[in-house]
C-alpha cells in the first residue's frame, strides 16, 4: 500500500474514533439535558463545590451535547474537541481521580480515555467523511482547509 493509501486508512481510523467519541458525548449531554435537567446537573456540581453551578451546568451540558454532535458530523472537529478535552480533564481531576483507576469503582479510566481521544482529534483532525472536509472543498477556504487536515 502506498503513502496515499496509508494516509486514507489513517483518515478512516480517525473518522471511526471521531464518530464513536461523538456518540458517547452526545448521549451524556442528552442525559444531562433531558434526564437530569440543568437543575440536576447544577445540584451535582454544587455538591462538588463548583462555583456558579447553574452556569457551569448549562455550559457542561451544551459542551457535551453540541460537541458530541459536532464530532459525529465532523463539523469544526478540532475546535469542538478542545472543550470536550477540558471537560474530561476537569471530570478526571474533580470527580474520578480520588476513586482510583478502575471505572467500575468510579475511577478515572473512562474519562482518561475520552480525554486522550479528544486531544487526539484536536491534534489530528476529523479524518474522512467529515463535514469539515466537504465545506473546505466547497468553499475553497484555506483557513477552513487547515482545520480539516
Amino acid at each position: 500500500m502506498g503513502a496515499e493509501g496509508v494516509a486514507r486508512m489513517q483518515g478512516w481510523g480517525l473518522a471511526i474514533l471521531r464518530v464513536v467519541v461523538g456518540i458517547v458525548f452526545l448521549v451524556h449531554g442528552f442525559q444531562k439535558l433531558f434526564l437530569m435537567g440543568f437543575g440536576g446537573v447544577a445540584g451535582m456540581m454544587d455538591g462538588l463545590g463548583v462555583p456558579a453551578p447553574g452556569l457551569f451546568a448549562v455550559i457542561l451540558t451544551l459542551v457535551e451535547l453540541l460537541g458530541g454532535l459536532a464530532l459525529i458530523l465532523g463539523f469544526f472537529t478540532r475546535v469542538a474537541a478542545i472543550p470536550l478535552a477540558i471537560d474530561m480533564l476537569v471530570a478526571t481531576l474533580t470527580v474520578h481521580l480520588p476513586n482510583g483507576f478502575s471505572a467500575a469503582n468510579g475511577g478515572y479510566e473512562f474519562t482518561l480515555v475520552l480525554l486522550a481521544a479528544s486531544l487526539a482529534l484536536a491534534v489530528a483532525g476529523p479524518g474522512e467523511a467529515a463535514l469539515d472536509r466537504f465545506l473546505a472543498m466547497r468553499t475553497n477556504n484555506p483557513a477552513l482547509a487547515r482545520l480539516t487536515r
